[in-house]
């Protein structure tokens, strides 16, 4: 039986104008359209092919979603549930406003210890608003388990994970004993679309809220106040403005190669 959890993360559409907030400078998350983010939605399809293979072979199993957020998050926990993950956990709670990289990663190993008989967490190997990248290597080294990251392929077995990293120096075969925590990116598969039986599943599957305080985390741990790192201004990016047109009467060619060069691109 291998129980999976998958940490997944509700994040601004990508084709939503993004702000950040008057004072603290914390990304507005109602200013824009909210999604679960897609690399999370990989993950989820990953765990699920994991228990779909287990079942046929008689194994029972269980994919569980961890997300730690506001009140909206609860939207991309009806969107991983609906693509059949069986139960969810939301980390729900004032006080991570603003939290950084390191408080969040440690508010979630804290939140994966209420989850029983967890073997495998699974998450994508970056979120596209913050795209820090590190969250699953901090959980990792908090809960001392092996950590196997980017990975475009994994398989279980015998109580062992493989899979493999691809850089640019060519492709990595990696291997840990269960429990272990890994993360994927874009080429591990395709997700699924959620079905409507799936999506009316959906409302009846369980989701456990929790606090700080039930999983013995203070409040001065976490939270912007708290950061490692404070934003002490901000500057919205400028406004699109018109290229550079280019008449082509022969030397057209020439023209564009003396741009490049009088901008230093080559």
């Amino acid at each position: 039986m291998t129980n999976i959890v998958v940490l997944i993360k509700q994040v601004p559409d990508t084709w939503s104008e993004r702000k950040l907030s008057d004072g603290d400078y914390t990304l507005d998350r109602e200013a824009a359209d909210a999604v679960l983010d897609e690399i999370n939605e990989r993950a989820v399809e990953e765990a699920l092919l994991i228990k779909e293979k287990e079942a046929a072979n008689g194994i029972e199993g269980s994919v569980t979603v961890l997300t730690a957020g506001p009140e909206r998050a609860t939207e991309a926990i009806r969107k991983a549930l609906s693509m059949g993950a069986d139960k969810a956990v939301h980390l729900k709670d004032d006080g991570l406003h603003g939290s950084d990289i390191v408080q969040t990663g440690w508010a979630l190993a804290r939140a994966l210890g209420t989850v029983e008989g967890v073997e495998l967490v699974i998450a994508g190997n970056e979120a596209t608003d913050g795209v820090g990248g590190a969250v699953p290597a901090i959980i990792a080294e908090y809960l001392g388990l092996p950590q196997l990251t980017h990975l475009r392929k994994l398989s279980v077995a015998d109580g062992k994970i493989t899979g493999e990293r691809e850089t640019d120096d060519g492709v990595f075969a990696l291997e840990a004993s269960l429990p272990a925590i890994v993360s994927v990116n874009e080429k591990i598969n395709e997700p699924r679309f959620p079905s409507f039986k799936g999506i009316m599943a959906a409302k009846k599957k369980e989701v456990t809220t929790l606090t700080l305080a039930e999983i013995g985390v203070e409040a001065d741990e976490v939270g912007v106040a708290n950061a490692g790192s404070t934003v002490l201004s901000s500057t919205p990016k400028p406004p699109k403005t018109a290229g550079e047109k280019i008449s082509d009467e022969g030397d057209g060619g020439t023209k564009i190669a003396e741009y490049l060069v009088a901008q230093k691109l080559i």
